[in-house]
């Protein structure tokens, strides 16, 4: 077990080393980011990227999951978190703005009588998210009606008048029919790291997207 495990690593490494070392514009870029970062914030990057090389494909994994970039299963990861695996070359990108979001009734509804209010929140995997905390301490009299892990799914329950929730803005200000509420004080925003494989750090592809990211973001 052990040699097989070795020798999938020593393939795994001799594979990023080939596409790293691959100097042509062109081919498949492996994109891991969520759904609501890839719409909504790298959308124009990647347009920015196709228009500039027609060649080269960005392909979007749009998950809340952790993909593994020592297997390849994506070339670069765009993250909430700081990455911990070993090799990953990192960086913080940008910090995302997040806001309070609910339909134009919920928002009347919150002025006057706050417990009537539902709370969307994410899931109990992720209940350890610095929005949840801040979102159940504001409003402590109003009850859950909705959890999941994909933003965007949260806007549209916000939509349809089901309660309010933590968006980031660049998410809940695009949807049309939301409205950004007041507070005190904001919910926290959120930095997003990127990182990659240091076996691709000479991919061109994965460089001019980054080049176009850094300029546009």
């Amino acid at each position: 077990m052990a040699l097989a495990e070795a020798m999938e690593a020593a393939a795994l490494a001799m594979e990023r080393r080939l596409a790293g070392n691959h100097e042509r514009l062109e081919g498949i870029l492996r994109i891991s980011a969520a759904e609501w970062f890839a719409g909504h914030v790298l959308a124009p990057v990647l347009a920015e990227l196709a228009r500039r090389h027609p060649a080269v494909v960005p392909e979007v994994i749009a998950s809340y999951r952790l993909l593994n970039l020592s297997r390849r299963e994506a070339d670069v990861a765009f993250r909430i978190v700081p990455f911990t695996e070993p090799d990953i070359v990192q960086r913080r990108l940008m910090t995302i703005p997040y806001g309070l979001y609910g339909s134009a009734d919920t928002a009347s509804a919150l002025q006057h009588d706050p417990a009537s209010v539902g709370l969307i929140l994410m899931n109990t995997a992720q209940s350890h998210f610095p929005d949840v905390a801040w979102l159940l301490d504001r409003f402590p009299a109003s009850r859950r009606v909705f959890t999941s892990t994909s933003r965007a799914v949260q806007a549209q329950m916000c939509l349809r008048g089901m309660g309010i929730a933590v968006l980031p803005m660049p998410l809940g200000d695009a949807t049309t029919g939301l409205q950004r509420i007041d507070t005190p004080d904001g919910p926290p925003g959120r930095d997003v790291w990127v990182g990659y494989h240091q076996d691709l750090r000479h991919m061109d592809r994965l460089r001019a997207m980054l080049e176009i990211a850094d300029a546009m973001l």
